[in-house]
């Protein structure tokens, strides 16, 4: 009895101090590796999600505040037509809209000055620097030269590559409207080719003095390695109606 009894309490004691799980493994070469894997993954995670917010903020926020923007001072310029006298140019928040159907982006307010800071309101801006624009209001021969964004802040050349010869264009003042045809166009040259905005533009095939409007933006989409070039020609001057009838090329 006091042996079964002993050995009752031994196997007993043998359950009881028994472990309920197995001892976990120590951690050895393998184990780092794999915990440094986890964190690198969990790195590239959150770097791909800041990446994603950016390129959300860069490529369709900014074009919201850019387009709020622009419709405001848009807005402005036509209550100045609204409420002045005779002359295209009496107002400080841009001198005219630009229309391109082609482009599928409906009238684009043009002010002056092609710095970001100007751009980025979501407008087009005529150059004074490094070649200084002709205005059309003038009536004087030259280029009417502009540029725009072609991604972001408005992105209002996004769709210049839709641009075909034969295209009209169209540069509207209080008074006036400058209808243009597309002549030309140069899908890729060094963004420091200053000569594409030339008042006689040679290089889209111009000899002579003219009428010239040039719209410049950067390619490829996404880019600004390089830029893209579209060349137009008055073809006539049409006066502004009390009822604002857009030119025919706009219907």
């Amino acid at each position: 009895m006091n042996v079964a009894a002993t050995t009752d309490d031994t196997e007993h004691e043998e359950h009881i101090g028994a472990p309920a799980y197995p001892p976990a493994p120590r951690r050895g070469g393998m184990g780092r590796i794999a915990f440094a894997v986890s964190v690198f993954g969990e790195l590239l995670i959150t770097a791909g999600l800041v990446l994603g917010l950016f390129v959300v903020y860069s490529l369709w926020w900014t074009n919201v505040l850019a387009d709020r923007k622009a419709d405001r001072e848009g807005d402005k310029v036509r209550d100045n037509w609204a409420g002045s006298g005779p002359g295209a140019l009496d107002t400080g928040n841009g001198i005219g809209f630009l229309h391109v159907p082609a482009m599928r982006n409906g009238e684009v307010l043009v002010e002056k000055g092609t710095s970001a800071e100007i751009l980025n309101d979501g407008v087009a801006g005529y150059y004074t620097d490094p070649v200084k624009s002709a205005l059309p209001t003038t009536g004087k021969k030259g280029n009417f030269t502009l540029a725009a964004h072609r991604d972001g802040h408005g992105a209002k050349f996004h769709n210049i590559d839709k641009v075909k010869v034969g295209d009209p264009v169209v540069f509207e003042t209080k008074d006036k409207w400058y209808v243009y045809k597309v002549y030309d166009v140069l899908p890729e040259t060094s963004k420091y080719n200053v000569k594409v905005l030339s008042a006689v533009p040679e290089e889209s095939g111009r000899k002579k003095p003219g009428h010239y409007i040039t719209l410049t933006t950067c390619t490829p989409v996404f880019t600004s390695e390089y830029r893209y070039v579209v060349w137009g020609e008055l073809v006539r001057v049409d006066d502004v109606d009390r009822a604002r009838t857009v030119p025919k090329e706009l219907r």
